[in-house]
């Protein structure tokens, strides 16, 4: 959405689309339940685990953490990823509340 229509729709509407955009895509998706199944930090093993592109991973890894969603360590010359358990709780928390708002006023048709 352009920069100029994010001004229609209120602060939390522009947080809930963003966090949104964070996790619509299947291999984000695969990539942070690698990282929640294995609960701890994860090197090198994404490749082998989803079968994507080192590139392709590289790219998703970079919108999870630009997203907050997870957090990385250098450990020699590899690069570790793990959950931010405080983002992680802040993304379950207003999911959550959205979609109990929604469930809760369907009503029709």
């Amino acid at each position: 959405m352009g920069a100029t229509k994010t001004d229609l729709f209120s602060k939390k509407q522009n947080d809930l689309a963003n966090m949104a955009k964070a996790v619509a895509h299947p291999a984000r998706i695969a990539i942070l339940g690698h990282l929640l199944k294995a609960n701890a930090c994860v090197c090198g093993s994404l490749v082998e685990e989803l079968g994507l592109a080192q590139a392709t991973i590289s790219q998703h890894l970079k919108e999870l953490k630009n997203a907050g969603l997870i957090q990385g360590t250098i450990e020699g010359t590899s690069v570790c990823y793990c959950i931010d358990p405080k983002v992680w709780n802040e993304y379950r928390q207003v999911f959550a509340s959205f979609f109990a708002v929604v469930a809760a006023e369907t009503n029709c048709c």
